[in-house]
């Protein structure tokens, strides 16, 4: 679980400059249009829109685009294509697994697309449920700046919280996908900041490679995140200050 928190950490830094690509924004545009599509348009009966706009919010996302990825969703708006969800699965250095979260208009194009990605990182495609067995789906709540994080975490399990992650001044809270909702709450009554919530593919048990397979395996997840259509990078690489630091000596 580390290795998710200590990726989200990096990828929350970067945030700024990704805006400035655009990227960011088109992804979470998507977001917040399928999960308008799938539950309705309403952010208080819908708590997976009620996320993707408050992700959106966190990323100064303007208003109006906001808005127009609600009503294209509800089919308010008829721009844009249909859009359809693939997670693809596939493998990088040492047998690491990797799950790819998708969001495109054209299904063939994008397979063809992430095949050539893991082929030119050094990995593989595989076929449906060869790694997903290997994650599992949890709510995830990112606090940054935390004092005490692990007294906190312990008085979050009444919550909801099943099991935290420290480190330093971090602490990610983790719990059963259903109970995501009642953890945020519960942490808004308490005034308590939070960096992010989301779901989350998390990994049940860290690969077993090298240093530097695992840095490898970073590579292709980073060269995968910077595709269009792909919205979330998944991996069971632990990620350490060491492979960190021989990734980003690596660039």
């Amino acid at each position: 679980m580390s290795g998710h928190s200590k990726w989200a950490q990096i990828k929350r830094k970067k945030g700024v400059a990704d805006v400035k690509k655009g990227q960011v924004f088109t992804r979470l545009g998507r977001e917040i249009m399928l999960a308008a599509r799938e539950g309705g348009g309403d952010p208080n009966a819908n708590f997976t829109l009620r996320l993707a706009m408050d992700k959106a919010r966190a990323q100064n996302m303007p208003k109006e685009n906001i808005e127009r990825a609600i009503k294209r969703g509800t089919g308010e708006l008829s721009e844009g294509g249909q859009l359809e969800e693939i997670m693809y699965e596939g493998y990088g250095a040492g047998g690491a697994a990797i799950l790819v979260q998708v969001l495109t208009d054209n299904r063939n194009r994008t397979a063809s697309e992430i095949r050539h990605l893991f082929t030119r990182g050094g990995g593989n495609l595989a076929t449906s449920n060869a790694v997903a067995w290997m994650f599992e789906k949890k709510g995830v709540i990112a606090i940054e700046n935390a004092k005490n994080p692990d007294d906190l975490a312990l008085e979050l399990i009444d919550a909801g919280a099943e099991d935290y992650k420290a480190d330093k001044t971090l602490l990610d809270l983790y719990c059963a996908a259903e109970n995501l909702k009642s953890l945020r709450d519960a942490l808004e009554k308490r005034k308590l900041a939070f960096a992010s919530a989301e779901l989350a593919w998390i990994a049940k048990n860290p690969a077993q490679v090298s240093d530097e397979q695992a840095v490898s395996t970073l590579k292709l997840v980073e060269s995968l995140e910077e595709h269009d259509d792909v919205q979330k990078v998944y991996t069971n690489v632990e990620i350490t200050d060491a492979v960190m630091a021989k990734f980003e000596a690596a660039k």
